[in-house]
């Protein structure tokens, strides 16, 4: 049975994991028959989002590893015991924790940084040549782990155009649709950057994890 790594960033679309990708990506995992482990840092959020009001809470710190857990019912390790060996591939899920919490994109855009911890493991998985998954804002990471890499985030210019600044290859794509890196092994969708129904997102989600199966 193929095993995968799933790597979430909070919980919640403004400032953790797009709750919508990571449980979609879930159910297509194990649609394919395939088995995973969920991970996220150990750290504190950059800030919390009240996502009723769209507006910051103030004063208030939430950790990114137990928010993660709030999705996955308590099944999630720390993104610092996260080995490639144990892993057939290694998928990331999107939403701006990726963008504020994993980097600092959402805040620096073009001359944005990434923790180490997670580009300790995602190397590990490029080093293995073991397959990767990113959707939705989570490609723009793979410019700190791969050199010359084609993705998409769908078809927004500014961000695409960032992309290429930083020396990858962006394909525009529609929500139902992947691009497919062969030479790294990496395959990409946008999700809920274009995603407007479940269904939509669950098109091109379950599509991401069928191929990054299949190269495995």
């Amino acid at each position: 049975m193929t095993k995968l790594a799933v790597i979430l960033s909070g919980s919640g679309v403004y400032d953790g994991s797009e709750i919508n990708e990571a449980v979609l990506t879930l159910l297509s995992i194990e649609e394919s028959n395939a088995s995973y482990s969920c991970f996220a840092p150990d750290i504190n959020q950059m800030h919390v989002v009240n996502h009723l009001t769209g507006e910051v809470a103030p004063n208030e710190v939430r950790n990114v590893l137990v928010e993660s857990a709030r999705i996955v019912r308590g099944n999630v390790q720390p993104l610092s015991t996260l080995k490639a060996d144990d892993f057939d591939a290694l998928i990331v899920v999107g939403g701006f924790g990726v963008a504020k919490n994993i980097s600092d994109f959402a805040i620096n855009g073009a001359t944005f940084s990434v923790i180490e911890e997670f580009i300790n493991v995602a190397t590990e998985f490029k080093l293995a040549k073991k397959p990767a998954g990113y959707m939705c804002i989570a490609p723009v990471l793979l410019t700190k782990i791969y050199e010359n890499v084609t993705l998409t985030i769908g078809s927004d210019a500014d961000t695409a155009n960032v992309l290429t600044t930083l020396g990858a290859t962006h394909e525009n794509k529609t929500v139902d649709d992947v691009s497919i890196d062969l030479e790294n092994k990496v395959v990409t969708t946008p999700a809920y950057m274009l995603a407007d129904s479940l269904l939509g997102a669950k098109s091109g989600i379950s599509k991401l994890v069928n191929s990054v199966i299949t190269l495995c």
